[in-house]
């Protein structure tokens, strides 16, 4: 497979739109799905461990960078401290199709900051130009990208960001919250507006990606527009809105049917595509995706949760479907009766 251009991050429009790597989220399934009903201007893997995909377990590893043709533009974001292995997994994904490889230098959770790797190489920036410079030397031209955060437990951003603009990185997507903020605070988007003046200083040619809070593609065009940036990543707003992303759509007029039907292709094509390899049960991380803002939305997520088999997920949805047929046909003339085309 070959990936659709080398230079893809400037032939995007301005203000364009990216789904944020999520783990245990954004695997090819769900990609799918969301590119079927509103696909972004890029999209991203979960974040791939290096070692993992250069040891004897690569098989199970290598799931996570299974994917189809109508993706692209896709990168690949992978983690890790051994820039050995990353100029191996570079090589690895420039031979599967990618449009890009993506360094993940902001994940904050402790089971990989306390091993040195994601937003832990923020206070290790030797380990980090390393890495930077392995994967490119692996990428054989494709485009080299860092996630990251503003800093580790402090806004850093005139010595971290200041140091990846260096890097000539191809992009560059910051999350606007420290390591230490988790999801706790408000992203500090009041600092991209510096962040793109020190990157027009720096290093022009780097696109530069905000993220942090933004729910919708409204909210991604006023804040591209206010502070300059390039693109807006979104991450959490997928699990409100699948639809997110379409800006056709008109998202009060969508249907519980609608909702139900796309959450049952989901479950098909996780049948169709992982058979009996993953656990069924990650299936219901994704209940507040499909099942929200009806009556009895609530009490439907419960029974989803106490199911055992993707057959009985099936069977519970088909059910409300039946037996609620008639008030789902008179909520949707409601619906049509108060937005009047």
């Amino acid at each position: 497979m070959k990936s659709i251009n080398h230079n893809f991050w400037h032939m995007l429009p301005h203000g364009f739109t990216v789904l944020a790597p999520m783990d245990g989220v954004t695997d090819v399934v769900f990609r799918q799905i969301v590119t079927s009903v509103g696909k972004p201007d890029v999209l991203f893997t979960e974040f791939v461990n290096c070692d993992g995909l250069m040891s004897v377990g690569q098989e199970r590893v290598m799931q996570r960078l299974l994917f189809k043709k109508n993706e692209h533009p896709l990168v690949a974001q992978i983690w890790g401290i051994n820039p050995e292995t990353f100029y191996e997994s570079a090589k690895l994904i420039v031979k599967l199709g990618f449009d890009g490889i993506d360094i993940n230098m902001g994940c904050p959770q402790r089971t990989v900051t306390n091993g040195g790797a994601c937003a832990a190489l923020i206070k290790n920036k030797s380990l980090a130009k390393e890495i930077i410079e392995a994967t490119k030397k692996g990428s054989q031209g494709l485009p080299v990208s860092v996630k990251t955060r503003i800093g580790f437990s402090k806004n850093q951003i005139d010595e971290w960001i200041q140091f990846l603009l260096e890097q000539n990185l191809s992009a560059l997507t910051i999350h606007l919250r420290t390591a230490k903020e988790l999801s706790l605070v408000p992203a500090h988007w009041e600092l991209m507006g510096k962040i793109v003046e020190m990157r027009n200083s720096i290093n022009p040619n780097t696109i530069l990606i905000g993220n942090g809070d933004v729910k919708n593609l409204q909210e991604a065009k006023e804040k591209s527009e206010q502070y300059g940036c390039d693109g807006v990543m979104i991450g959490r707003g997928i699990f409100s809105d699948p639809w997110l992303f379409n800006e056709k759509v008109d998202k009060d007029l969508i249907t519980v049917e609608q909702k139900l039907d796309l959450y049952m292709k989901h479950i098909n094509l996780f049948e169709d595509t992982w058979g009996k390899d993953k656990n069924p049960a990650s299936l219901k991380k994704f209940c507040k995706v499909y099942i929200n803002e009806f009556p009895g939305a609530g009490e439907v997520r419960e029974k989803i949760m106490l199911t055992e088999s993707l057959d009985e997920m099936k069977k519970l949805i088909t059910q409300y479907l039946i037996k609620n047929s008639a008030d789902i046909d008179e909520m949707q003339e409601r619906l049509e009766d108060s937005h009047p085309s």
